[in-house]
């Protein structure tokens, strides 16, 4: 009977148990990773599988949304979100030598080689680095559009110790793929501002540009989204360094004919930046992958997509997932 009450007690009590274990507000990081600095938040029990987010081109970790951190982390994973290099509170301590981004994006177009101070391959290292200073072995990978192409980097450097790997939104890099609009590739790059207020303008634009045309945005919503990320961190010039660092990539087909960590692919029937021939070209390039297609989804994570995205992504997250015991998380 005592056995009996104390499971009734336990099992009551998880909602509560699962709540505190996954507060999204734990407090950011930082840790040294010789010449880059990584901001970076942790949410949940140290003894949960570790599930490393990886953010895409100028995004910071309160990109990821928080309801959808708190779903994973209730599904039983230790979630780690962060800062790439040279966005939000994490930094790049390198010397970037003089480039003019609009020098390199028509050297890109033409199909010349791209001058960049770092590729995604050395910020698949950070994540990597990132992992070995929190003293996690294996994880799962989650990356969204360049933090796709850098998760794609992360399982090929080092496979035994991806347990799953889900790419959202991405790419493999390889030409004849469908591209963006050259309004849409101007609005991505188009980071300098004299103000604060027209930077929120300018960063609204480029939010209302990547989203779905099946949900109608709400300019005010737009510009506290873009206030947000403006009052936490702006450094445009860590953007453009990011952004050369994607247009110095050669194709990654080589790459993904040769990753076997379990994958799924993940990838919108409207996305305006990368179009959903570049998430098929991917699934078809890594042997044994998943493909799952979300209609409307286009290029941000939109309240509209926040429960189809959990649909596809958990049952791939739980299926690989690695426990000591069922109650090793209580």
């Amino acid at each position: 009977m005592r056995v009996l009450i104390l499971l009734v007690a336990l099992i009551c009590g998880l909602p509560s148990f699962a709540s505190a274990r996954c507060d999204v507000t734990t407090p950011t990081e930082i840790v040294v990773l010789g010449e880059v600095r990584l901001a970076y938040q942790s949410v949940g029990s140290a003894r949960d599988p570790a599930l490393l987010m990886i953010m895409g081109l100028g995004g910071q970790l309160i990109h990821w949304p928080d309801e959808v951190l708190e779903r994973l982390c209730e599904s039983g994973f230790r979630v780690i979100r962060f800062d790439n290099r040279d966005v939000g509170l994490s930094a790049w301590t390198g010397s970037p030598p003089a480039a003019n981004l609009a020098y390199e994006v028509l050297r890109y177009r033409l199909g010349l080689p791209v001058a960049a101070p770092y590729g995604l391959r050395d910020m698949a290292r950070d994540s990597l680095r990132l992992l070995d200073a929190l003293g996690i072995e294996q994880a799962h990978v989650l990356g969204a559009s360049m933090g796709g192409m850098i998760a794609q980097h992360v399982a090929d450097l080092a496979p035994e110790r991806v347990l799953s790997l889900t790419l959202v939104m991405t790419s493999s890099g390889a030409q004849g793929l469908p591209a963006p609009s050259p309004a849409l590739l101007e609005l991505l790059a188009r980071r300098e501002a004299p103000n604060r207020e027209v930077a929120i303008e300018q960063q609204a634009d480029l939010l209302a540009a990547l989203g779905s045309p099946d949900v109608s945005d709400d300019r005010v919503s737009l510009r506290e989204q873009a206030a947000r990320s403006y009052d936490r961190a702006f450094n445009p010039e860590g953007v453009q360094r990011q952004l050369l660092a994607i247009l110095a990539e050669p194709s990654r087909v080589e790459l993904l004919n040769r990753l076997k960590v379990p994958t799924l692919v993940v990838h919108g029937t409207s996305d305006p930046l990368l179009p959903v021939m570049h998430g098929v070209h991917v699934a078809a390039h890594i042997k044994g992958s998943e493909l799952k297609l979300i209609p409307g989804l286009a290029h941000r994570f939109q309240d509209a997509f926040k429960e189809p995205l959990l649909s596809a992504v958990l049952p791939h997250l739980m299926a690989h997932r690695q426990l000591d015991g069922h109650w090793a998380r209580l």
